[in-house]
């Protein structure tokens, strides 16, 4: 499976995630780790650190190589400023995935999650042949809905107590986009 790296708004970069990325990302995710805190899970501490981004990114980077999962970086002079995820990839008749992102918080604004999810859509139709991408979205992340909306995403529905984000049981929003109508190949 071959990603290309992707020019992004503000001199950054969109490219798949590397083991040495782990030192930049425990630095990204501890700098960030307020701003994410309403979206995400509650992380033990070793997520913050060097070492538990590095056995996170060995993790992504054996399903990456299964074609289960593809982690991208956003990148900007050797600084993190974001991630997106392809996970649960599906082939057969289902041909979907799920997507994740983040954007560090003194990039908001700036376009880059928009940039950076309409490239991964179309990564995901024509490279790895998916027919659809899922997202969900706490019920309260309206920025994130304006983005998913943006990138032609529509909303399908409200999961109640969907994640548990931030300590708790939350509904969520979801999403879809369908890449294509072609067949899958099975």
């Amino acid at each position: 499976m071959i990603i290309s790296t992707y020019a992004l708004p503000e001199g950054v970069d969109l490219r798949l995630a590397a083991l040495e990325d782990a030192e930049a990302l425990a630095a990204a995710v501890r700098e960030n780790r307020e701003h994410l805190s309403p979206w995400e899970p509650r992380w033990p501490e070793s997520y913050f650190t060097a070492e538990g981004q590095a056995a996170r990114l060995r993790d992504r980077l054996a399903q990456y190589e299964e074609g289960r999962l593809v982690p991208w970086l956003m990148v900007r002079e050797g600084r993190v400023v974001g991630a997106v995820t392809l996970s649960g990839i599906v082939r057969g008749p289902f041909c979907s995935a799920s997507l994740g992102y983040w954007v560090a918080a003194g990039h908001l604004g700036r376009g880059l999650a928009s940039a950076a999810v309409r490239h991964v859509c179309e990564a995901a139709g024509e490279a790895l042949g998916l027919h659809r991408v899922e997202a969900s979205t706490v019920v309260r992340n309206v920025r994130s809905q304006r983005v998913l909306e943006k990138c032609g995403f529509d909303r399908i529905g409200t999961a109640p107590r969907y994640l548990h984000i931030d300590g708790r049981w939350q509904d969520s929003h979801l999403f879809q986009r369908v890449l294509h109508d072609e067949p899958p190949v099975m």
